[in-house]
């Protein structure tokens, strides 16, 4: 009989304290809903770096007039780095057509010309787990070593930069989703203790009659449950809406935005972090509690 009856004093509770119930709600929605856009833009930024090895490339450039042999040796060494993925050749020949099939219409940047000025290369693909900053520093830099190697080209700003952007935005989002995370658990804390406040009389009618400390909490403890998962709720709804009816009517004038990525497995738990969250709250507060 404990646990119906906790159930209909939590229920009597949140229709009793709407109100207060109501904001705090509120306040948890607005909480989860920041740190679902967060993690929105960063599952974004992480799937569109996720195939970054299949499209970056390193360029090795060669000496002119490199023997065939003085080559095949240049990819040989280049390929026995574990970094390396696949190595393509690319004569001097074949880089000055793609040039030109480039500039097709701009034809007139290679007026006056008549000699190739471009040098043989190899272009090489790294290995997905060799994707960082610094193993590509590392290999461009042995590579530059190699015996036929004039320059080695890889994008070294641009690859840092992406780097430290990724780096740079976990960090905040796990501090945003920290700090966050806290403001709920306080919220629940602060709902749970006016709630126990507003029924003192009625809890010392409860502790007369002989209850023990777990009859008196599981009620509170139900509330803070219901405001937290309510908030969860209320924030995938706010979520769904958001790619229903803004991101999708967005897409239509503007491309980019069919490419966003909805990560439904963390968006479907929202309820239950809030039910955590809220649970975790109302412990807090029953625990330091006096009755």
């Amino acid at each position: 009989m404990t646990a119906p009856y906790a159930f209909k004093l939590a229920l009597q509770s949140l229709r009793k304290d709407k109100w207060i119930n109501l904001l705090s709600m509120l306040t948890i929605f607005a909480g989860l809903f920041i740190i679902s856009l967060s993690y929105l833009v960063f599952y974004n930024v992480e799937a569109a770096t996720r195939n970054l090895p299949e499209k970056f490339s390193l360029v090795v450039y060669l000496e002119d007039n490199l023997p065939r042999e003085k080559i095949d040796d240049v990819i040989a060494s280049v390929k026995t780095r574990r970094e390396v993925g696949s190595v393509t050749y690319i004569s001097k020949e074949e880089a000055f057509r793609e040039l030109k099939a480039t500039l097709k219409n701009s034809q007139y940047v290679l007026e006056g010309i008549d000699d190739n000025p471009l040098p043989d290369s190899i272009e090489v693909k790294l290995r997905k787990e060799a994707m960082g900053s610094e193993s590509v520093r590392k290999l461009a830099e042995a590579a530059k070593k190699i015996r036929g190697v004039s320059e080695v080209d890889y994008g070294e700003k641009f690859l840092s930069t992406l780097h430290d952007i990724k780096n740079g935005m976990r960090i905040v989002g796990i501090i945003l989703a920290a700090i966050l995370s806290t403001g709920i658990v306080f919220v629940c804390y602060s709902t749970v203790k006016i709630l126990f406040y507003r029924r003192n009389d009625e809890i010392e009618t409860f502790k007369l009659l002989g209850a023990t400390k777990g009859f008196i909490r599981a009620p509170f403890l139900i509330e803070g449950a219901a405001i937290g998962t309510s908030g969860g709720i209320t924030s995938l709804v706010a979520l769904y809406l958001l790619q229903h009816l803004v991101i999708f009517r967005m897409a239509v004038a503007v491309p980019v935005f069919r490419t966003l990525l909805f990560p439904a497995d963390f968006f479907l738990s929202l309820p239950l972090i809030g039910m955590f969250l809220g649970i975790s709250g109302a412990a807090i507060a029953l625990g330091r509690l006096k009755y």
